[in-house]
């Protein structure tokens, strides 16, 4: 008994250790940042007078009358959009005749270091490190949300001037990419303007290192009761930002139950020590790893009232933390595109 309270005593100080050294909007790894490798050349007008860059497989700023899905493939924390956009154009590849008429999209959330890298023009939208990943206000030229970036590439998307013939578009992240995807699809605004157009819409969360609970409880208890802001946002539903107004956390969850979201755990992604693993007290809450906390959220949210009727999750074998690998696989090309072959 003594050393099951000395063993509780020693988490809640290592938790507590972790607070201390962490911030609201926890930072992934602790190694010097970097820039991102480059800007992408193309933007999109966001808001009054800001631009967001990203890359596109076709100029469409003219109508592309034979695409009928759209893929946007989400960076993480190295804001390298570069990178993602070539996994999304070899998933294309890989997916052979149902990639054909498709659109690959990569936006790209910078930070001021990259502005400074790269002398980067006062109209293009930049934001903390990684507060861009639970929807934060950019710091600069106006404080716009990147989650009200990612609706202005679905309100793109939803023009049947430029798309007459778009059936699905998804949303797909890997690492800090799944992060904006997960919270994204509780509270994002821009499905509607989908739905509106008659196009369907799903989500796809590959290996992030949290997820935003709708409930108080976490896997490691002892942690979260050390942990004075395990349950704000982006980790939980407190706190929530102005993004996310005037709806209630039980809208999100009842709009995040409708949603088609499709979770791809890494079954190697298991390292608790990995260099970009988000190890603040309120992801650790969530668990060791990330292949741990995916699996421990799936529980909880099939364990809830509304259940989980529309989400399914995959283990894609033989695979860690590696986004190539990750939307490559079977599981992903089946996610991104509907190939068959995901068991």
């Amino acid at each position: 008994m003594r050393a099951a309270r000395i063993k509780l005593l020693l988490l809640c100080l290592a938790a507590a250790t972790n607070f201390v050294a962490s911030t609201p909007h926890a930072r992934e790894g602790a190694a010097k940042p970097k820039p991102a490798p480059e800007i992408a050349p193309r933007s999109i007008a966001v808001g009054d007078g800001a631009l967001l860059p990203l890359y596109v497989s076709r100029d469409w700023s003219q109508p592309q009358a034979d695409i009928e899905r759209a893929v946007i493939v989400q960076h993480g924390h190295a804001r390298n959009a570069n990178v993602y956009f070539r996994t999304g154009l070899a998933a294309q590849a890989a997916a052979g005749e149902a990639g054909q008429h498709a659109l690959i999209v990569a936006p790209q959330f910078i930070a001021p270091l990259d502005v400074e890298t790269f002398r980067v023009p006062d109209d293009v939208l930049r934001y903390t490190p990684t507060g861009w990943e639970g929807g934060d206000a950019a710091l600069g030229p106006r404080p716009i949300s990147s989650f009200e970036a990612i609706d202005a590439i679905l309100a793109k998307l939803a023009d049947r001037h430029l798309f007459p013939k778009l059936k699905d578009v998804v949303l797909a992240g890997h690492s800090g990419g799944g992060q904006v995807v997960q919270r994204y699809a509780i509270v994002g605004k821009g499905a509607a303007a989908l739905r509106a157009a008659g196009i369907a819409m799903r989500y796809v969360v590959a290996n992030p290192s949290s997820y935003a609970y709708f409930g108080p409880d976490r896997p490691e208890p002892a942690i979260a009761a050390a942990c004075p802001r395990y349950d704000d946002w982006k980790y939980g539903m407190q706190r929530l930002p102005a993004y996310a107004a005037p709806k209630s956390p039980a809208d999100h969850e009842r709009d995040y139950v409708a949603a088609r979201v499709i979770y791809l755990l890494g079954a190697l992604d298991t390292n608790p020590e990995h260099p970009v693993l988000d190890r603040s007290c309120m992801a650790e809450a969530q668990g060791p790893t990330r292949w741990a906390r995916g699996h421990a959220y799936v529980d909880h949210m099939r364990a809830r009232n509304q259940g989980m009727p529309r989400h399914e999750m995959h283990e894609v074998p033989g695979v860690g933390h590696d986004g190539d690998a990750m939307l490559g696989s079977a599981c992903g090309l089946t996610a991104l595109f509907d190939v068959p072959g995901c068991r």
